[in-house]
């Protein structure tokens, strides 16, 4: 994994440059998003959505129990803003060369700050600073799971928990062998995670939009029609996806999501439907609204809204095989416990 997206970093190199760490402002609306915007256009006369793209907030994806308003005021915004900017500050400060070395057999750490970007800003959709990206049912949560549902959940847990964490490759997280990104950068729906490269490039022409996701190089091909949908037995990563306009809103259905392809832990099902409207409210932003239907999942219907602004930086391909080249070490070094463990068992008798 390497040449992650470093403006936010750069920014803040520029802070401590200067000796002045500013106090987090309330974001304005662009100057160019008035009444004297227009709409840019691709040569067959729909939005164009074309460029670099990224949708890293610090707005959780649901809202805690503990905040009612969908809404933040602004003491909240400039408290959550604040804190974010503190981590960055922590996380810029030079290590301790005389710390001591880590005990052995315990946790070695992971990326230092260096490599994460998880932003520094709320949300601002429609002028209102959210308290969550999961704006439906109206209070902010994914609604809960049906009997069917359930039962599902605990059948497909008891199957995983019936193997070690390292049996096989299959049981290895989808992120670590770098087949799809870590939560659902990717989609859909394409979800901000909260670690780094909340970035995409959207390439659109009449038939077609491609939406590459920096987060393990996934690319979403999607076309522009009415075409014939996949069997149901056909469930490819990402699923199917096929999108028509609604006046300038381009609307996307996806069904055939894989089964392995989870959501916040949940398999999706063959009867999962995620529907998104990508549309363009002023010149810096995408507004992406997203709702998933699964009757046999969910006691309803849900979704949310999240603002994707330009991204001035570029895209660079995200080495993703760590895992993948480990993965004979990390399969091979299981067995070699496991046969350690059986000849202890047998030295007993």
């Amino acid at each position: 994994m390497i040449a992650r997206h470093s403006t936010g970093l750069v920014a803040f190199s520029l802070i401590l440059a200067t000796g002045v760490l500013a106090t987090p402002a309330v974001a304005q609306a662009p100057a160019n998003s008035g009444a004297d915007w227009v709409v840019p256009r691709t040569a067959d006369g729909h939005p164009d959505f074309q460029g670099n793209w990224t949708n890293v907030t610090i707005t959780p994806f649901e809202r805690s129990e503990e905040q009612e308003s969908p809404i933040l005021t602004f003491e909240q915004v400039q408290s959550r803003q604040g804190r974010a900017e503190a981590r960055i500050e922590r996380g810029a400060q030079a290590s301790d060369p005389d710390r001591q070395a880590p005990s052995a057999g315990g946790g070695v750490g992971g990326y230092n700050n260096v490599y994460i970007d998880r932003g520094t800003n709320i949300a601002i959709v429609n002028g209102e600073y959210r308290s969550s990206l999961l704006t439906r049912p109206s209070d902010g949560r994914r609604p809960d799971l049906t009997d069917a549902g359930q039962q599902r959940m605990a059948e497909y847990r008891a199957f995983r928990g019936s193997f070690g964490r390292y049996d096989h490759p299959e049981v290895r997280p989808l992120g670590e062998r770098c087949i799809m990104s870590f939560g659902s950068s990717a989609g859909p729906p394409m979800i901000p995670n909260t670690f780094y490269n909340n970035n995409y490039t959207i390439v659109q022409t009449a038939d077609h939009i491609s939406i590459m996701s920096e987060m393990v190089h996934d690319t979403r091909i999607i076309r522009i029609g009415d075409g014939p949908r996949l069997p149901s037995h056909i469930r490819p990563w990402m699923g199917d996806s096929w999108a028509h306009w609604e006046g300038d809103a381009l609307v996307v259905e996806t069904t055939n999501l894989n089964p392995l392809q989870t959501f916040r832990g949940i398999p999706p099902t063959e009867h999962l439907k995620v529907t998104e409207r990508f549309t363009r409210p002023d010149a810096e932003t995408i507004l992406y609204e997203f709702t998933v239907d699964d009757p046999t999942t969910y006691e309803e219907s849900w979704g949310g809204e999240i603002p994707f602004k330009p991204l001035n930086d570029r895209l660079y391909e995200y080495a993703c095989h760590e895992g993948n080249y480990a993965l004979s070490n990390i399969l091979g070094g299981e067995r070699y416990q496991e046969r350690l463990e059986a000849e202890t068992t047998s030295g007993r008798r």
